[in-house]
């Protein structure tokens, strides 16, 4: 009987005959096999670890299964005991928005980058996605997902997911197109060389070059959801009040009664959280994908996780993965090819086919946004003139101003603080988990110091207003930096060490252009990001008092205050106008720039 390669008794088998290793004899050779059979104490820790984790996992479910008259579901308790099941809770929902959002960033971005049609399409109903505040469609999303699942909590919970979602999909597909496109040319020119087959070639060269940018992405997108969970586990709908257990709704409870103690308590708690996935899975995940990186040298400090020595060193775990690993890899590298799309191509590959084609391309996509341009112009005409959408061009510039004055701060202040924590393993080791923390931070509690401030030194709101925006956008530039900087080759650092190279030089011609495209890449989701924080920046409220800059941000908040649904959909319009224009005009090129004289 054939023995799987990867068994234990085939190990044993193989040193028997002499194979694989030192030859023992036959009774050595059951003894060794007989210990490796056995589970070491290693093995109990994880098993014990991972049966925890899935009854923690049995637990929140039981919850988000519930009917949704249930009256423990109906409030939020500020007991302190409650928290560690609403840090469950809040856990489980967004865990479940970062699924969603892998598989949304491999298949979204994925098409952006191979397509050059559909690239002109899906990158500025990113830039657009980005920048629209989400959170006022989330009355919308709420009737739809509750109408799928009526009568019970999971339709509340998949609207709560989905608003987290929209705060994590957009930065994470972004990272993967920005890598996709800055894939190195010989590796490409080695994998053409091998015959890799489109699949072979996204599995084997494409998705692991992307895997560090993408790692540190996905970090900065699970402390950004953090916002957002304050704001969509608390949901209305019509006269009906949804509350959903978790952090985030204790978080809104415990500020609304002014409740300081309990406030100090939730963000100890989301601390503690952040902590823990981030040892138990950010941590072992940046360490594993150090072989990843593109250099002919390795670097003198690396990435350690005591969770992945853990599971290195058990042997059941270890044994009970392989198989799944190895299907993997085997399902990777199936030469799997796509004969529609090659008859495809072999039709329009004449030039006038493919001119005829991008004609038909352009009008469809002419089209669709002229219809809807004629839509948002004939609903916002009934009530609306001229004289309105002047001002609400007039307030976009205000804001627009305020975004860009505010990144290029960010950039000069962060930038070089990043790069420093990136070409240090250990220090960014050590600093990874209260950056995620920072990121984390629910910018909705400084409010009402913001206001306070505002009000007692008679300050310009319109200058003071504006760090609210960058507190929870900046983190972006930070991240991207860091896995930049963590990513650079060790080959080139030490080839700009022999040739002392220094200072800004140094920056100029070494640092900067390593980093370009991963910087570009937080700077775009920064900018982004920023435009959206703009709604709740620059119209703020603490309690009976109200603050305002000028901005389409503030002009979209009080619309949405008193229900004019016309000027919402104005100022969305513009902004979306101008967000698609700024990103298409500056960014854009920049970045086009970038790839052409900074990829390695």
């Amino acid at each position: 009987m054939d023995l799987p390669f990867w068994s234990p008794e085939s190990r044993a088998v193989s040193q028997i005959k002499g194979v694989g290793g030192p030859s023992m004899s036959p009774l050595h050779a059951v003894a060794a096999y007989g210990r490796r059979a056995l589970p070491n104490h290693w093995d109990v820790v994880a098993l014990a670890s991972i049966l925890a984790v899935f009854a923690a996992v049995a637990r929140a479910y039981h919850g988000i299964s519930a009917p949704l008259g249930d009256a423990h579901l109906a409030a939020v308790s500020l007991d302190y005991w409650q928290l560690p099941y609403y840090a469950l809770r809040t856990t489980l929902r967004m865990f479940a928005a970062l699924f969603f959002s892998l598989i949304f960033t491999f298949t979204y971005a994925t098409l952006a980058a191979k397509s050059r049609r559909w690239e002109m399409v899906l990158i500025p109903v990113l830039d657009i996605l980005q920048s629209v505040p989400i959170l006022g469609f989330l009355s919308f999303t709420v009737t739809f997902f509750m109408g799928l699942f009526p009568g019970n909590v999971l339709g509340a919970e998949c609207a709560a997911v989905f608003a987290i979602f929209t705060s994590q999909a957009w930065n994470m597909a972004f990272s993967f197109y920005q890598s996709l496109r800055t894939v190195p040319k010989d590796l490409d020119e080695v994998a053409r060389g091998y015959r890799f087959t489109g699949w072979q070639k996204f599995w084997a060269l494409e998705a692991p070059y992307a895997v560090p940018s993408l790692i540190w992405n996905t970090m900065m997108s699970m402390s950004g959801g953090w916002f957002f969970v304050v704001a969509s586990e608390a949901i209305t709908v019509g006269d009906t009040t949804v509350t959903l257990p978790g952090v985030g709704s204790f978080i809104a409870k415990a500020n609304d009664a002014g409740d300081w103690p309990a406030v100090g308590m939730a963000v100890l708690t989301m601390a503690v959280v952040i902590l823990l996935y981030d040892q138990l899975l950010f941590r072992p995940v940046i360490a594993w994908a150090v072989k990843f990186r593109v250099e002919l040298s390795s670097a003198q400090e690396v990435e350690e996780s005591w969770v992945l020595r853990l599971l290195q060193r058990t042997r059941w775990v270890r044994g009970a993965a392989q198989p799944v690993f190895h299907f993997l890899r085997a399902v990777s590298l199936l030469r799997i090819g796509m004969p529609p799309v090659q008859k495809v191509k072999a039709f329009v590959s004449t030039p006038a086919a493919r001119r005829g084609f991008d004609v038909v391309w352009y009008a469809g996509i002419a089209a669709v946004a002229l219809y809807g341009l004629y839509s948002v112009i004939a609903f916002i005409a009934t009530e609306l003139g001229w004289a309105d959408v002047g001002q609400v061009f007039v307030l976009t510039f205000y804001t627009l101003t305020r975004v860009v004055v505010l990144m290029a701060l960010a950039s000069l202040i962060w930038v070089p603080l990043s790069v420093f924590i990136g070409l240090r393993p250990r220090l960014a080791e050590a600093i990874q988990p209260l950056a995620q923390f920072l990121a984390a931070f629910p910018v909705n509690l400084l409010f009402g110091a913001a206001v306070s401030l505002v009000l007692t030194f008679n300050l310009n709101p319109d200058i003071w207003l504006s760090f609210l925006i960058v507190f929870g956008t900046q983190w972006y530039i930070v991240f991207n930096t860091i896995g930049g900087a963590a990513a650079f080759p060790n080959d080139l650092r030490e080839a700009a060490a022999n040739l002392r190279v220094r200072g800004w030089a140094w920056w100029r011609d070494v640092m900067l252009p390593g980093i370009a495209p991963y910087y570009l890449t937080g700077a775009i989701t920064a900018s982004g990001g920023s435009w959206n924080a703009s709604i709740v920046a620059e119209y703020v409220r603490w309690k009976d008092k109200t603050v305002a800059a000028h901005g389409v941000g503030a002009y979209i908040a009080q619309a949405t205050e008193k229900g004019d649904f016309p000027r919402i959909v104005l100022g969305i319009a513009v902004m979306a106008i101008v967000v698609t224009l700024f990103n298409r005009l500056f960014w854009r090129r920049l970045y086009a720039y970038a790839e052409r004289r900074f990829s390695l």
